[in-house]
């Protein structure tokens, strides 16, 4: 068997291991509760054992299983490494084909939800110029991918073998996309431009973390806030797996209750979002105690907390010796949504912030892209019709940026539609990112013979 073979895979997690599961939930000696009314010292003991509760009298396993494997699922050798992957192809003719990178404390099962909006838009409500063909892969360490056996798998690793992920699936031109970790792997497949990549999407600006940021507007001052209680109350997790992954892999791989929390306790919009799941207050959206534990239960089942972690390590390590170097520029149509509850805003172009002049612009004038720079590919967009999710948000609003001296496109009002709710545990988020990714993508899709079609705004030269 070669080692680059394509192997289908299936999920069969064995009746023991989640009698294990179990009883490990049902050994925890629990701490008392905490002396404040909020998540200021951690996860909350009403929150956590309600979850533990629920894990093991009412959460059934089997059902996540079962909707894993009625996906078309692989593994392949790349590098080493056993990579998982998730491969769903459209059946609209002209797909584009489009990898998605999780992050942690994430996996492939936060993009179940949206394998058929990308794939059937038509079914969803969309075009069918709106199709994709889906490549979801499980981050070494992560997941159904096999652990590193060797320091080095940072993101600037992952990204060439992503590029020859989607070469053996036989993808000549793609775009990718990424969220947390999946954004600084996508971010490092932009800078490498590796042959077939024509555009990324990220939803977390990865570059916009580091730096004092702007707050010359309202929204930037709100968005710095936002970063500065992330960076003295949210940011615990971040530093004990950016230096000491192993410490905390001993808990995260003994107890399944300290797994739980451990990926509970993160930002505080997200914390509480999960813990009302579990504690009787206003669902968000289509969060549910299942969908929450689909994903930790999949970290739980699978041994990855430890080597999970390690990523953030091998991130630091990688930053650390970079530092003081110029950066690869990215010359890709780069696609970014921001949030109203996400801290990590660009500043956003205006008369002290000049664009550099984007050869190609559309109607309505609200929408702007990128330039193609060197892509000619990208020398006419194709901007069919969009679904409308509500009356609100008829289509997604954009305004041109500068970061870095790369020019951005970021959707500012994806997220606030009521009619978007949030479904999986990070899914409602990316779901909308990608909705808005793929109006981005259109300036990465060439026009046969170069015919506008109707009901596409015509792209014209400045």
């Amino acid at each position: 068997m070669s080692s680059t073979e394509l192997r289908p895979f299936r999920v069969d997690m064995s009746d023991e291991a989640i009698a294990d599961l179990r009883r490990r939930i049902a050994a925890m000696r629990w701490p008392s509760k905490e002396l404040v009314d909020d998540r200021s010292q951690g996860v909350q003991l009403a929150t956590i054992q309600e979850l533990a509760r629920y894990w093991t009298t009412d959460y059934d396993w089997r059902k996540c299983e079962a909707e894993l494997n009625a996906l078309p699922m692989f593994k392949t050798e790349i590098d080493g490494v056993d990579i998982h992957f998730i491969h769903v192809k459209s059946s609209h003719e002209g797909a584009l084909p489009l990898i998605i990178t999780h992050g942690w404390p994430g996996s492939v099962i936060e993009m179940l939800g949206v394998v058929g909006p990308l794939t059937d838009p038509t079914a969803h409500g969309g075009s069918a110029e709106d199709a994709f063909d889906l490549v979801l892969p499980s981050v070494p360490g992560y997941g159904f991918s096999a652990e590193p056996a060797e320091i080095g798998w940072n993101p600037g690793r992952v990204a060439p073998a992503w590029a020859e992920l989607m070469r053996r699936l036989g993808y000549t031109r793609y775009v990718a996309q990424g969220g947390d970790v999946g954004a600084a792997i996508t971010d490092a497949m932009g800078r490498q431009a590796p042959a077939g990549l024509a555009g990324i999407h990220l939803n977390l600006l990865v570059t916009a973390l580091g730096g004092p940021p702007s707050t010359e507007s309202e929204a930037e001052r709100a968005a710095a806030a936002q970063l500065a209680t992330f960076r003295t109350s949210g940011i615990g997790y971040l530093i004990e797996q950016n230096t000491r992954p192993q410490t905390i892999g001993y808990p995260l791989l003994d107890s399944p209750v300290a797994l739980a929390a451990w990926m509970l306790d993160h930002d505080t919009d997200s914390y509480y979002k999960i813990s009302r799941a579990f504690t009787g207050g206003p669902p968000s959206g289509g969060l549910t105690r299942d969908h929450v534990l689909d994903n930790i239960t999949t970290y739980w089942l699978t041994g990855t907390g430890a080597s999970a972690a390690r990523s953030y390590w091998e991130n630091a390590q990688a930053a650390a010796r970079a530092a003081g170097q110029a950066r690869p520029e990215v010359k890709l149509p780069v696609g970014f949504t921001v949030s109203p509850t996400r801290s990590s805003a660009p500043r956003a172009a205006g008369p002290n912030r000049p664009t550099p002049t984007s050869p190609i612009s559309t109607k309505p004038p609200r929408a702007a892209t990128s330039p193609p720079g060197r892509n000619q590919s990208c020398s006419r967009l194709r901007s069919g019709r969009r679904s409308s999710p509500c009356a609100n948000h008829s289509r997604p609003r954009f305004q041109p940026v500068v970061l870095s001296r790369t020019p951005m496109m970021i959707c500012c009002s994806a997220l606030r539609c009521p009619g978007r709710a949030p479904g999986r545990y990070g899914r409602g988020a990316r779901r909308a990112a990608l909705r808005a990714a793929s109006a981005a993508s259109r300036a990465c899709r060439p026009v046969p013979g170069g015919r506008r079609g109707r009901g596409r705004p015509q792209a014209r030269r400045r």
